[in-house]
This record gives C-alpha cells, structure tokens and sequence, in this order.
C-alpha cells in the first residue's frame, strides 16, 4: 500500500491559495524568502520523511527506549534520522540568522513538521522540543546563555526538554517542590543547586545528542527554607546533562514510563540532586519562570495540536485507500453482481467525510495559528493566538484521535490488527488529549483566563473576523445558508458567554469543557467556512482541480450540517447552569 502522508496538493492550498504565506515576505524578517524557498523546504521535507523517518515508524513502536548503568538507549534509526534532520537544516530553519537560523516563517516550518509528524511523530517529537527550548533561551537568556546553551540546540547537536510536572504534583504546578538553592554566579549567570523530582519528562535521557539542556522550573527557598506557595515563586533554570566542564550534572533516570503509544519518544522519570545538587542557572528574573515557560508551553501545544492532526490525517489518507480498494457487499436491494468498493456505502462515505472534516480542519486551524505567531507585530494577530492556543491545542487532540477512531472503523476487522497502520495511529495520537495540558484544563484557561479574565481583545478580533467571512459567504448564493449559521452560532456564543458573566464562583466553570467543545466547533466552522469560499471561487475557473475544491465544499456543508448542530445541546448543558456533573457527590461512584 502506498504511504499516504499529507497530501502537498492540501499543503499547496492552506499556504498559498488561503493563508497567503507570500505576503509574509513583505516583512523584514522574511524579506530573504520566497514561494521557491518554501517549496523546496517541503519537497525536501517529503522526500526525507519518506525515505528516513516512515521506514522505522513500526519499529520504533515495537522496540522501546531501554535504560541500563550508561543511560537510555533509543532505537538507532531514530538517532540516524535525526541527525540527517539537522544536518538538513530543519532545527535550525526557523530561527533568525543572528543565532544560526534561517529565518524562515513558522508557517512554513509547521507545515514541514505536519508532514514529519504524520510519518513518525515520537521521532520528530525530540526536534520538536528541542526547538521550543532553545527559542526560549533566545528569547529570555543572557547572550552567554543562548551562545552555550541555544546555538547547540540550533544546530542540532545538543537537544532540549522541558521539566514541569513532578510525581505528587502533576499538572498543578503551584505544587512543585524542586528547590534550587543558591550557589554564586559566574560567567553563565546566577548559579543554583537542583534537588527534586521530574515526572513525565518525554526526551528526558537518550543517547541521540551530544547534551541534553533541560528547562526546569523550581522554587527557591526562604530565608526559613521554605518553598513560596503557589506559581508566582516558579522560577526558570537551565541543567544541561552535561555541565561545560564536560563533567556528568547530578540528573539521573529513576525509570522510564512504559506508553501506550508514541513509543520511539522516551519518557523518563528525572531525578535531580541526588548527591551535591543538579547545578542550573538561573533565566531571567526569579519568580519569573512559569511566565517564561508558557512560551515553550504554547509553542508545543500548537506543536502538540499540529502533530495530533498530522495523525488524523494520515489515518483518514489510510482508510480512504482502503475503502477504494476493499470489495465488499453489494448496493442495498441488490443480492446479484460483483460486489462493490465499500466507499460506495453510504456509511463509509459518512465516516470518510467525518474524517476529512476532522483531519483538514484541525491541520487549517493549526497552520492558521501558525500565521498569526508570525504575526508577532500586529496587536490583533497576538491577540487572536492568545485566545485561540487552548482551541488549537484540545480541539485538534479531539478530533484527530476522532478521525483515527473512524479510520479503524471503515477498515473493519483488519484495523483492529496490527498489520495496518490505523491502529498505532490510533494508540500515538491517544497522547495528544493528554499532554501539555489536558482538555479539561484548556477548557477552563479558555473560558477562565482567555475569555472572562480578560479584556476581551480576542474575542473582539475573533467576532471582526468572523463577521468580515460571514458577509463575504453572504453573497455566494451556494454559502449562504452556512454564513447565516455561523452568525446565529456565534451570536449563541456571546449570549452564553454573558450568562457566565453574571455567573457567581466557581459555579462558572462547571460545564467548561462543553463549552470549550461548543466554541471550538464555532471556530472550525468559521475556518471551514474560510476555505469554502476559496474553493467556490477556484472550482469553476480550474477545471482540472474542480474534484479536489468539490471535496473541500463538501467538507465544509459536512461540518455545517452534520456537526455545528452538536453545539446547540452543548450551549444548553453551558447555560443551563446544570450541576450533573459538578454537583455529584464523590460517595455515589
């Protein structure tokens, strides 16, 4: 069967005909670049992915990292493949040229990403954090920080984590209890000693770099050695594995986790400090350090979103090979002739169409969101991005692993085995709900912190932009119907979300997740719809693609008819104020 990854007739339509990747170059930072450059950057990235990150997808998922007295050891493809990955420039791609870089948009450095995600996601998951951490050095480091610590990482020699959780604190990182205590300075920076524990920590030990720079957020003692309570006394530290000495830091594997899925990406147990103290330095300001992770944190969750659509994708690329190829049954009322490709039951075309609209729409959403990263200039852009992080993040994770779901169902029996791809696709994509942020914890910074603890900057740019594509799709007679529907979603939107407002406590966040679900179908729809109206333009005037604009037309009436209905029981539950859940006392389960 031939590998369906993402298909650059899809990639070629989001980045040129929607999204318009070429009026980035207008700015200085992109000035250097053109439409030829980001071609090749993805026909290389299609021919590397295919022929160096596929072949070991099964592999690495059969055998796991393993730990012994030197260390963890990952499957040696992965180690090959990567570092073929940086010595092609794909570390390195998206960052200025002053630190090694080469400045090209994030855009198109996601759009490369989806399609190495979509052949082996637990092996580009180690770029994927590298690169996360060393543009948070670049950004908050001293000078001396980024040349020691960023430029390796840049380069592709030293990779990088990020170390939050710990084992009694999870995702409530107000409960840390890694202390760093004091140690002097030196030409690095405020120096301190690390002891503690960090869980989770995926890319945490391996033998595929030189060094490993981990970001670890910790507390520093009191005067009384005490820890500070809550987040505002997080602070922010650089350990690298190996100190600059080249001696070994005080940072061992206390295990490794043993994963459903994503399984070439170790995740280890970390602890710091068991003899003299894990020696780290200090970024920026203490106190400062949860504020300047939430970089790296919402890089990887449009990381973590665009990855889980790169699964879905790849999943529903699956099934729709096979239903073309499967012969099974014959039309209903029929019992004589050859039996039919099972894309012509009406049940399969409902399932690959949901798939579509799943897959297509979350990776339009992630790369949407990557554009207004690049955007970093315009007040609006950020605006937007902060509002919609926790939508690109859950949403995608959702309903990718929706599409995988759907995709094991269309191949029947054959996708419940393990000689189809669908079901790891499966088990890998179960991860992305889960990290960096669960759904449930989105939902609540999206209502909470995005929405009615803001200053409703986003949501204003979110209703300007929405209402700019309603009245366009307004005078497209075949649109209409669905540009009058967003509206009446959207106006639901803002009812429910002044109902909340006059909502006393906690009660306010009692059903967040169906309302984080209502909102970002909105949001799909409104980007579907988007789409839509490219493709109503283009099918008539383009004959040889009007197959490929019917099937985005379809998508999108799918995604109207048949799910932006699911929102009005879900703005029910949200403004009803319904306890079913919240209320239920623990004894009853």
């Amino acid at each position: 069967m031939t590998e369906p990854l993402i298909v650059r007739r899809d990639l070629d339509f989001l980045l040129y005909e929607w999204l318009g990747i070429e009026t980035l170059f207008e700015r200085p930072a992109f000035a250097e670049h053109s439409r030829e450059t980001i071609d090749a950057m993805l026909n290389l990235a299609e021919e590397f992915a295919v022929a160096h990150f596929l072949p070991h997808y099964k592999q690495a998922d059969q055998r796991e990292p393993h730990v012994d007295a030197d260390g963890v050891h990952i499957l040696p493809a992965i180690r090959d493949a990567l570092a073929r990955y940086a010595e092609l420039g794909f570390f390195s791609a998206g960052f200025a040229p002053g630190v090694g870089g080469m400045g090209l948009p994030y855009l198109a450095c996601s759009a490369a990403f989806a399609v190495f995600a979509a052949a082996n996601i637990s092996t580009v998951a180690y770029a994927m954090l590298t690169v996360a951490n060393a543009r948070l050095i670049a950004a908050f480091g001293t000078s001396a920080q980024i040349d020691a610590f960023a430029r390796p990482q840049i380069a592709g020699r030293w990779f990088g984590t990020m170390c939050l959780s710990e084992p009694q604190a999870g995702s409530s990182l107000a409960d840390i209890r890694t202390r760093a205590q004091p140690d002097g300075a030196d030409s690095l920076g405020f120096r301190y000693r690390l002891t503690g524990n960090k869980m989770w920590i995926s890319a945490g030990d391996h033998d595929a770099a030189e060094n490993i720079v981990h970001l670890v957020l910790a507390k520093i003692p009191r005067g009384d050695h005490s820890l500070p309570e809550g987040t505002k006394g997080i602070s922010l530290f650089i350990v690298p594995k190996f100190l600059p000495d080249a001696s070994r830091n005080d940072i061992a594997v206390a295990g490794l986790n043993h994963k459903m899925g994503y399984r070439g990406t170790a995740n280890c147990l970390l602890n710091f400090g068991e003899r003299d103290g894990a020696i780290g330095w200090l970024v920026g300001k203490a106190g400062d350090g949860l504020q300047q992770m939430f970089m790296m944190m919402n890089e990887a969750r449009i990381g973590v979103g665009l990855g889980a659509a790169a699964l879905g994708y790849r999943g529903y690329r699956h099934a729709l090979q096979y239903a073309r190829e499967r012969q099974q049954g014959r039309p209903i009322g029929t019992r004589d002739g050859a039996p039919i490709a099972i894309i012509e039951h009406t049940d399969v075309k409902r399932m690959l169409l949901a798939q579509k609209a799943y897959a297509e729409g979350a990776l339009a959403l992630c790369l949407y969101c990557a554009k207004l990263v690049d955007e970093h200039d315009d007040a609006e852009a950020q605006a937007l991005i902060g509002l919609l992080t926790p939508v690109v993040k859950s949403w995608s994770s959702e309903y990718g692993i929706a599409a995988n779901d759907l995709a094991i169902q269309v191949h029947g029996g054959y996708g419940y085995t393990r000689d189809f791809d669908v079901e790891q696709l499966y088990r890998d994509n179960r991860l992305n709900p889960i990290h960096e942020g669960t759904t449930g914890i989105q939902a609540i910074d999206l209502l909470g912190r995005k929405i009615l603890r803001s200053d409703g900057e986003g949501l204003a740019v979110a209703q300007e932009r929405i209402a700019r594509t309603v009245a366009a799709a307004m005078d497209v007679p075949p649109l209409a119907v669905h540009a009058r529907s967003l509206a009446a979603y959207w106006k639901k939107i803002r009812e429910t979300i002044g109902a909340l407002r006059e909502r006393e406590g906690t009660r306010v966040f009692d059903n967040a997740t169906y309302f984080h679900r209502a909102f970002s179908h909105v949001i799909v729809a409104w980007l579907w719809l988007e789409q839509g109206l490219i493709a109503e333009k283009s099918r008539a005037s383009t004959a040889p693609d009007s197959a490929f604009y019917a099937g985005k037309l379809r998508a999108c009436r799918f995604f109207f008819e048949c799910e932006l209905p699911h929102a009005d029981a879900w703005l029910a539950l949200v403004g009803s104020g319904n306890d079913v859940a919240s209320g239920a006392p623990p004894e009853i389960f």
